[in-house]
């Protein structure tokens, strides 16, 4: 099995703290030793810097002396890790030249995943009720008495607000200004909702779903980050699980807005017992491929995925949303570390599986 280059896409922001070893919560080593154990190379690309009239790109390589850039043939499979929505021209350009890029698109929206899972008939028991925009909101305030509101595109917590019935038309807002970092808990009428709040469903599109009870640790509510992931063979499989436990006071469970990393055996133990987290965890992990599958029947090239998963007090399971640029170091700072190389080892199989068998590539 000779070694072979893989390509690593970053945004162009990441791609130049390379060299200074200044990538975030990426992990260049990571991806070394991951693609080695699959006889692959990886070289760091940015977008810009691929010529598809030539078949070459410049592309950062590890050397003894440090990551250096080089001239070298484009990679045949690229694995995606900017972020570019569906139907980008420069990916789209990328794939008609014939190179093998999974996870071609990482921005998918919440309503649109919501979507597409609502097909499939056994996954709908797993979704809470979700509507759009404003004219969505006010349908679910008839409906359910605790919402939660979000940014239909990205977000990792930001932008998300919460509405709680207070009873006799009576609402509380909570939600972080621009900027803050507290949360700010205000009393609405629903015959009147603040101009405000209609300005925030108004500037970006929302979704509005129905806040599930989740179990909690301390009266801080958790929830479930699953990675699944393609590998070696190219089927789905599900690399790990870390809990998500929302700070002191916050609904927010996203370790970027002050949440904290947890083993899922020790969340779910604490919340159920020994014997319920066992099955808890089986149950969670079941539903993850199922999703994983459905998704990929709709989304073309997908193959690295962050699902987050909410167990309810009474034991239920629910689907809250698909993350397709999963950021992996929730593993690391759960304690997980032989999990968060995996998160890396996995793709890089799955790029060795593409390079040997390049016929179940499907990009588009």
């Amino acid at each position: 099995m000779g070694h072979k280059l893989v390509g690593i896409l970053l945004n162009a922001a990441m791609h130049r703290g390379v060299p200074r070893l200044q990538t975030g919560q990426e992990s260049l080593a990571n991806y070394e030793e991951a693609a080695a154990a699959f006889g692959l190379i990886p070289c760091f690309l940015k977008l810009s810097d691929i010529d598809t009239e030539s078949g070459f790109c410049i592309a950062y390589l590890k050397h003894p002396e440090g990551y250096r850039t080089v001239v070298v043939p484009t990679p045949a499979v690229i694995h995606n890790r900017a972020i570019y929505d569906q139907n980008s021209r420069g990916v789209e350009r990328l794939i008609r030249q014939g190179l093998m890029v999974y996870n071609t698109c990482n921005r998918y929206g919440k309503d649109q995943i919501h979507g597409l899972l609502e097909q499939n008939e056994a996954l709908r028991e797993f979704l809470p009720a979700t509507a759009s925009g404003y004219s969505g909101l006010k349908e679910m305030m008839q409906e359910y008495p605790d919402l939660i509101l979000k940014p239909s595109r990205g977000s990792v917590g930001q932008g998300v607000m919460r509405l709680t019935s207070a009873g006799g038309g009576h609402w509380r807002w909570s939600y972080r200004p621009a900027g803050g970092r507290r949360w700010i808990k205000a009393s609405v009428r629903q015959a009147a909702l603040p101009a405000s709040l209609k300005a925030r469903l108004s500037k970006v599109s929302y979704v509005v779903q129905e806040r599930v009870p989740l179990a909690e640790i301390d009266r801080r509510p958790f929830d479930l980050r699953v990675t699944v992931q393609r590998g070696w063979g190219g089927d789905w499989q599900v690399t790990g699980m870390f809990a998500k436990l929302a700070a002191a006071g916050s609904f927010v469970s996203n370790i970027a807005r002050g949440g904290e990393a947890l083993p899922p055996a020790m969340a779910l133990e604490e919340a159920f017992g020994s014997a319920e987290a066992a099955r808890l965890r089986l149950a969670v992990a079941t539903l993850s491929l199922a999703v994983a599958r459905e998704l990929s029947l709709s989304l073309p090239g997908l193959a690295d995925i962050g699902l987050d998963i909410g167990v309810t007090v009474d034991k239920r399971i629910y689907f809250i949303e698909c993350n397709a640029r999963d950021q992996r170091y929730g593993f690391r700072k759960a304690g997980l570390d032989g999990v968060w190389k995996d998160s890396y080892r996995r793709p890089m199989g799955y790029a060795r599986q593409l390079l040997d068998h390049p016929a179940l590539y499907s990009g588009y």
